[in-house]
């Protein structure tokens, strides 16, 4: 994929082809030649029926260490078969964050894929009524605060490379005026994206590097993730990048 550059027309890019990617089917019938067309679509599908293979995934936080969640989060994405792969995809990789104990709760509830250290655990992605019970016992994980800036940290992606030779990229991740939650949703998208497109597989290190936006930054983006600003609704932000190979 060749590099991104950061302009207006780039960002509505990016953001128009996450919507083809996730519903092929759709996107002859869609209007997506501008920001407010793109918010108005999405409102739309929104507003739709849920479609018969709607899936979402729900992320149990008991206590948040982001590089560890970043490796942690693509080894999830990376175990899921194939179908459950496609049904995540075409659900734009709903996800669903919740604050509670995983070590509490896994004579309870089945997770697919849980933290070494029992810090985080991951159920679905799946129809939401399997994971309604969890759901309504547990509250919703939120970290209003801004998120700081952090030293780069390099994280290895779980599993075996097998005949993929892995590589190294970086993982920008904006931080002005952006809550820990919102980083958490952001950065979670463009991470199951990346995985599910075969940018990232095991094996591959990734370091995250913290900035308080992405303009200016001379990186060779591959793939980036983009929405709407929520200070300037008529202007779209890009909100985290992976590098091409480093």
């Amino acid at each position: 994929m060749s590099a991104l550059p950061l302009s207006s027309a780039a960002l509505l890019k990016s953001a128009a082809d996450r919507v083809r990617s996730a519903r092929p089917e759709l996107a002859d019938g869609l209007d997506l030649s501008s920001t407010q067309a793109l918010r108005a679509v999405r409102a739309g599908l929104h507003g739709r029926p849920a479609p018969a293979d709607e899936a979402l995934a729900v992320v149990v936080i008991g206590r948040l260490d982001l590089p560890r969640w970043v490796g942690e989060t693509c080894a999830f994405a990376l175990a899921l078969a194939p179908g459950r792969r496609e049904a995540w995809r075409r659900s734009f990789t709903r996800t669903v964050y919740l604050a509670g104990s995983p070590s509490n709760l896994r004579e309870r509830f089945a997770f697919d894929h849980v933290a070494g250290d029992d810090s985080m655990a991951w159920a679905g992605p799946a129809p939401g009524t399997e994971t309604a019970t969890l759901r309504r016992l547990l509250k919703t994980f939120e970290a209003a605060h801004e998120l700081t800036a952090q030293r780069p940290a390099t994280v290895t992606v779980p599993g075996r490379p097998g005949a993929r030779t892995p590589v190294h990229r970086e993982l920008y991740i904006a931080t002005a005026r952006v809550s820990v939650t919102a980083a958490l949703v952001h950065v979670n998208h463009l991470l199951a994206e990346a995985v599910l497109d075969g940018l990232i597989g095991p094996g591959d290190r990734l370091t995250l590097r913290f900035v308080p936006r992405l303009t200016g930054l001379g990186a060779r983006l591959a793939v980036l993730r983009v929405d709407t600003d929520v200070h300037r609704p008529d202007e779209l932000q890009a909100y985290a990048g992976l590098t091409t190979e480093v």
